[in-house]
């Protein structure tokens, strides 16, 4: 049997009138990330691609902005997907109280909604997160952080984008895992705001500022390549030690080359495929009170990068997907 996908390119694409599970129409699914053109995101969409593939009624549309601080562009293309009349919405919200209002608004026009990654403020019953346990990731990563230091030193914070629910909960756990090794100290906490050049920035800042500086602890990709860019710069590659989220290409180039020394990655294929299985499962009528699930997490060294699980949720597949 030939599985056939639908990927519509455009969020400005009219959709023919909405199947639904009843219908006569196939059933309509948008799914937006926080942005595009990001390896993590690319991953979730794979996995989305994955999931709608099982379904030979299913037709699936991925689109989003380009940065994640537009908050304005997601919530608009959110609200012209709904105008659309999609069945399903997946999304990562960018902000978590802002977006809340499109998740209230879907459910009111009996649109299925599933979160991925990140949610909203307040979290509408009946929208699962399909997401990383954040705080616990994080205490883990610091306590990797703290190992590589000896538990004792300087550290500093980059974290991305204040007022996302990834992001608080990525410092909530890192605060844990200070509170867990009182011989790190905080010295400085700045936001990249999801940047690489932000975050080059505003690390090169913290190491003139702080000469004694032992190790940096980052919250996404931009944060972790920025600030491993002004180390390397600044001659301290392996000197400082740099911990930080998620798996590209380039972070883990980075790995290899000893400029970072941990990762904190994160299952984003996983992401992309369950929340799309459950809002599929939604609109055929099942799962509505499905609760969030833990998508999963490992941290990577170069002493383990190359094990055949760490290499799995490196390079997902449909064939034989990460658990």
């Amino acid at each position: 049997m030939v599985v056939v996908l639908t990927l519509l390119l455009s969020a400005c694409s009219i959709y023919e009138p909405t199947g639904g599970a009843g219908g006569s129409g196939k059933i309509r699914v948008a799914v937006v990330p926080k942005a595009i053109g990001f390896d993590f995101w690319e991953q979730v969409r794979i996995g989305a691609e994955c999931a709608g593939a099982t379904d030979t009624d299913i037709n699936l549309h991925w689109d989003g902005v380009t940065s994640e601080e537009d908050v304005s562009g997601q919530q608009n293309l959110l609200q012209d997907l709904l105008a659309q009349g999609v069945d399903g919405l997946v999304y990562a919200a960018t902000d978590a109280r802002a977006l809340a209002e499109v998740s209230k608004t879907a459910q009111q026009q009996n649109t299925r909604v599933v979160n991925l990654d990140s949610g909203t403020d307040p979290q509408p019953r009946g929208v699962p997160v399909y997401a990383t346990n954040n705080v616990e990731a994080a205490r883990k990563g610091t306590a990797l952080l703290a190992e590589q230091l000896g538990d004792a030193g300087d550290v500093a914070y980059i974290e991305f984008q204040p007022g996302t629910s990834t992001n608080e909960l990525r410092g909530r756990g890192f605060e844990l895992g200070l509170a867990e090794h009182p011989g790190l100290t905080l010295v400085a906490r700045q936001s990249s705001q999801s940047d690489y050049n932000t975050a080059l920035q505003v690390t090169q800042d913290i190491l003139t500022a702080n000469p004694r500086l032992k190790g940096i602890y980052a919250g996404n990709e931009p944060s972790v390549l920025g600030a491993a860019e002004a180390v390397r710069q600044a001659g301290k590659a392996g000197q400082i030690k740099i911990v930080g989220w998620d798996s590209s290409e380039g972070q883990i180039d980075a790995l290899r080359d000893g400029v970072i020394t941990g990762l904190i990655a994160q299952n984003p294929f996983e992401m992309g495929y369950g929340a799309v299985r459950s809002v599929i499962g939604k609109i055929r009528g099942s799962g509505e009170s499905e609760p969030n699930t833990d998508t999963g997490s490992m941290l990577i060294t170069k002493q383990n990068l190359e094990s055949p699980e760490i290499q799995k949720i490196l390079h997902p597949s449909c064939a034989d997907p990460p658990q």
